[in-house]
């Protein structure tokens, strides 16, 4: 890896480090599988999520809103709640 491609991931982990967890609101578009359209930009499947257990005893149905937390990096969110 040359040094300009060190100084470029350095500076977007300093980014990433200034804003760790964003929250997000995300709209069930399918149940089965699992598909959630998050603030209206994009779609996610159930892979990318970590429900709490709280969340996974509730009924979730198309068109439901959740409370999401984005986890540093956007690889996961945790499903707080449903609105």
């Amino acid at each position: 890896m040359g040094l300009l491609e060190t100084i470029k991931r350095a500076g977007l982990g300093a980014v990433e480090a200034g804003k760790p967890v964003a929250i997000l609101f995300g709209t069930i578009t399918k149940k089965n599988p699992l598909e959630v359209i998050v603030d209206q930009r994009f779609s996610l499947t159930e892979d990318f999520f970590i429900f709490l257990e709280d969340v996974r005893k509730k009924v979730l149905e198309p068109g439901d809103t959740l409370l999401l937390l984005r986890v540093q990096g956007g690889e996961s969110y945790v499903v707080l709640d449903k609105v």
